[in-house]
C-alpha cells in the first residue's frame, strides 16, 4: 500500500470540506450552516475548516468557484452545438439564464454568494466571462454579423443583462413562470445588436 502524500491528504481534505460546504449552503443556506456540523458531517474539525479556507466566507468562495466552473463548462457546451456563432452566444446566455432554476445554483450562486461576497459582476470569474463574450461579439462583428459597436461595451450590457435577469429568477416565488418571458426579453435586446 502506497502512502499518501501530505499534498494528497491536504487536498482531500479541501475538497471534503467544499463538498460539505456545498451540501450544507445548498440545503440550509449560508447563515444556517454550521461550520460545525459541516466539519463534522466530513469527519474533520473546524482548524481545518480555519487552514484551508480562513474562515466560513473562504469556503463560501471556494464552494462558488466550484460551482462557476461546472457551470461554465455546461455554458461552452451549450455555445458550441450551436450552428453560428451568433446562435452559440444565445444559448449559452440562455443556458445561463435557465441555471436561476436549479435550487443548489440559486441559493449559493444568485441569493447567498452577493449576500456574503458583493457583486457578482466583480468576482473574478465574471473577468474571464466578459473577456470571452468581448472575444465572440468582436468576432462577430469582424464578420460583419454585429454592429460595429464597442465590444467590451456590447459584452458588459449583455453579461449585466443576463445576470440581472438570473437574479430576478431566482428571487421570485415562482421562477418557472417567468422563465419564458425573460429569456425572450433577453434574446429580443441582445438581438439589437445584429446587423439589418
Amino acid at each position: 500500500m502506497v502512502a499518501k502524500t501530505r499534498a494528497q491528504m491536504m487536498e482531500e481534505t479541501r475538497a471534503k470540506l467544499i463538498q460539505a460546504g456545498r451540501k450544507a449552503f445548498a440545503v440550509k443556506g449560508y447563515a444556517a450552516a454550521s461550520m460545525d456540523d459541516l466539519t463534522a458531517d466530513v469527519g474533520l474539525t473546524r482548524g481545518a475548516l480555519y487552514h484551508n479556507f480562513g474562515d466560513k466566507k473562504g469556503l463560501l468562495q471556494a464552494v462558488i468557484d466550484q460551482i462557476d466552473g461546472e457551470m461554465g463548462e455546461r455554458l461552452r457546451i451549450e455555445r458550441d452545438r450551436a450552428e453560428t456563432t451568433w446562435l452559440g452566444l444565445l444559448a449559452e446566455y440562455t443556458a445561463y439564464i435557465e441555471m436561476a432554476l436549479e435550487p443548489e445554483i440559486q441559493r449559493i450562486m444568485l441569493l447567498d454568494g452577493p449576500a456574503v461576497l458583493g457583486d457578482p459582476s466583480q468576482w473574478p470569474s465574471q473577468n474571464v466571462c466578459l473577456r470571452t463574450t468581448t472575444q465572440t461579439i468582436q468576432a462577430l462583428i469582424d464578420e460583419g454579423i454585429v454592429k460595429p459597436v464597442d465590444a467590451e461595451a456590447a459584452a458588459r450590457l449583455l453579461n449585466g443583462a443576463s445576470l440581472s435577469a438570473a437574479l430576478w429568477i431566482a428571487a421570485v416565488e415562482d421562477p418557472h413562470s417567468l422563465l419564458a418571458k425573460v429569456v425572450e426579453a433577453f434574446r429580443d435586446l441582445a438581438s439589437g445588436l445584429l446587423k439589418t
